[in-house]
């Protein structure tokens, strides 16, 4: 499959990599692409990404900043403890910064980790049953989902080790009472998974509202889609394929995150 470019105006800066400038450019795209969805908390929530040829070192967005206003450049450099690494005005938020680094620290296949509070996602996660396997999107994620409960901000480190614990080996996560995480071993995979998760909660949430009960899904038709799902994605991209659309159209709307 051939995978259009997004050519940057910028030049990579003197001080880093052609692999880690790409890195932000993917990064930065993907922050505007969230915006553009409305994935967004105002200056909260992260979307974290591994540097490319430097172990333990991560982007993230600057504190304070909202997503339409995140670039390539102003990105921010830490390592898996916390420490800024690169030369930023901004700091980082504590709580985002525990949760993700924690998690790329436990998971070598964790390139990309994606954390949101949308409405419908932390509608879902607010549900004692959690997300049911009786729609379209929910059906393709048939025993993918992992749950932590709710302990407050994430913010102490007592909770690490059951963040890592609770995830185990899944790529989605709902954080009961808080909202969504998707990690993958690319940041399209990730995307992927997300969306199709925060798709699967706004369908829940709609068809609960009509106060009607829901057609169910068996048991085998949630395996065999799930099933179908995987074998999609790994025979066409999807993921790449879906968020390459996306970073399309954010150039034709937008293509500051480049600077």
């Amino acid at each position: 499959m051939t995978v259009l470019t997004h050519p940057s105006t910028e030049q990579t800066p003197a001080s880093m990599s052609d692999a880690e400038w790409q890195a932000r450019l993917e990064l930065a795209a993907c922050y505007r692409i969230f915006d553009h969805l409305g994935w967004v908390e105002m200056i909260f929530n992260h979307i974290t990404l591994r540097v490319p040829g430097e172990e333990g070192s991560l982007l993230i967005n600057p504190f304070g900043l909202m997503y339409h206003e995140v670039t390539a450049s102003n990105l921010v450099k830490i390592d898996t403890r916390g420490n800024i690494l690169s030369d930023s005005p901004w700091p980082v938020n504590e709580a985002g910064m525990l949760i993700h680094t924690t998690l790329h620290a436990s998971r070598s296949d964790a390139h990309c980790i994606m954390h949101t509070h949308t409405t419908a996602g932390t509608g879902v996660a607010c549900i004692a049953d959690g997300l049911d396997p009786d729609n379209f999107y929910s059906a393709q994620l048939f025993e993918m989902v992992a749950y932590h409960d709710f302990e407050g901000i994430t913010v102490n480190p007592a909770e690490q080790s059951r963040l890592v614990e609770d995830l185990g080996d899944r790529n989605l996560m709902i954080l009961r009472n808080h909202g969504l995480l998707a990690l993958g071993p690319t940041l399209p995979a990730a995307f992927s998974a997300l969306w199709t998760l925060q798709r699967a909660c706004e369908i829940q949430l709609a068809a609960g509202s009509t106060g009607r009960p829901s057609a169910k899904v068996s048991h085998a038709a949630a395996v065999q889609s799930t099933r179908e799902s995987f074998q999609l994605g790994d025979r066409t991209d999807a993921g790449r394929t879906l968020f390459e659309a996306l970073r399309r159209k954010i150039d034709r709307i937008d293509p500051s995150y480049q600077s």
